[in-house]
């Protein structure tokens, strides 16, 4: 797959502040800090799109980029992070729960994690609840290069003991410095399009 064309088309915090072209929609979420904009600007072919920041937690509205115009690239703030305030936090989980309720075209979740850790408690909860709405569920396990080859076998394991994946689920090892993965992510958007 090769990008064309990336543009940040709306920053919404509400239904009415969608898209309304009906094109196909892939969700990113994780942990604050996991690397959803190195993520994003690995996928995109783009140094800097999506910003990176020192500061976890600057992702506030719901982001949708649109590839090629042909399909949005969704981020959501990241879960995880204390410096953001509880009321803060229910507002972020809110704002993501009506988006999975009225989204008709989103296609596939991409949920983030960072490799070099067993998932956290958040990342199972996350998980859970995309099952809890039926959506197939990629996860993209980050950070790849910084694990040394001999860690390797024993973080995989970790991660899939972790996650019991349902039948249309996977696991994408990536790597924003390598690419590695980012040609099975291709693969993965090109199928839900069809």
């Amino acid at each position: 797959m090769k990008v064309e064309s990336v543009e940040l088309k709306n920053m919404a915090v509400r239904a009415s502040q969608y898209p309304e072209d009906k094109k196909d929609e892939f969700l990113l979420v994780g942990r604050s800090n996991v690397g959803k904009s190195s993520f994003i600007n690995s996928i995109v072919s783009r140094k800097n799109f999506a910003r990176t920041s020192a500061t976890p937690g600057k992702t506030q509205t719901l982001n949708f980029y649109l590839v090629n115009e042909d399909f949005y690239l969704v981020d959501v703030p990241g879960y995880g992070y204390a410096s953001v305030n509880k009321d803060t936090q229910k507002k972020f989980g809110l704002m993501i729960e009506e988006y999975l309720i009225n989204r008709k075209n989103l296609k596939r979740v991409f949920l983030l994690v960072d490799f070099r850790h067993k998932p956290s408690e958040d990342d199972l909860l996350m998980y859970n609840f995309m099952k809890y709405y039926n959506l197939d569920v990629t996860i993209v396990a980050t950070k790849y290069d910084k694990v040394g080859q001999k860690d390797r076998a024993k973080c995989d394991k970790a991660l899939r003991e972790s996650f019991e994946l349902k039948d249309n689920d996977n696991i994408v090892l990536f790597s924003s410095v390598t690419k590695k993965g980012r040609e099975e992510i291709y693969g993965i958007i090109k199928d839900c399009l069809k």
